[in-house]
């Protein structure tokens, strides 16, 4: 299994609460004070746990840790589900974040789209066209 840790300046109660409304799943956090922790705010978040169809881990950085900065890099859900939610995920993930590239069909059979959101966590996210997509919007064939 693979997946991304994040550090977060101090909002990651915050930003997994986002994320889990989001993407649906499981969260579960635990704060420093949980974790016997004295090298930042007691309700700080030491681990947290998103599980579901995307899975996150993420933390707030303590004072000598550096926290999130994306630049060359995008957390890719390209196939992780069908076009209707992939499509509210994008929708979700861009309020109040920035869309670089919108989600649009593509000239080889799939749509994608990219988006920096609230967080600054950088998105690709893209579904193939499938047989039962009539939908129009996102075949180019249409």
């Amino acid at each position: 299994m693979q997946t991304v840790y994040l550090w977060f300046p101090g909002n990651a109660a915050e930003a997994m609460r986002f994320y889990h409304g989001v993407f649906g799943g499981q969260l579960t956090l635990h704060t420093f004070a949980d974790f016997g922790r004295d090298d930042g705010p007691a309700d700080a978040i030491a681990h947290g746990v998103l599980s579901g169809p995307v899975e996150l881990y993420a933390a707030d950085a303590a004072a000598h840790e550096a926290t999130l900065e994306m630049r060359g890099v995008s957390l890719a859900l390209l196939g992780t589900a069908d076009a209707e939610t992939s499509t509210q995920w994008f929708a979700q993930l861009a309020a109040g974040g920035e869309v670089l590239d919108q989600l649009q069909a593509r000239g080889w059979g799939a749509s994608d789209g990219q988006l920096v959101d609230r967080y600054g966590v950088r998105w690709l996210i893209g579904f193939e066209h499938g047989e039962g997509d009539e939908s129009g919007a996102n075949n180019p064939d249409r």
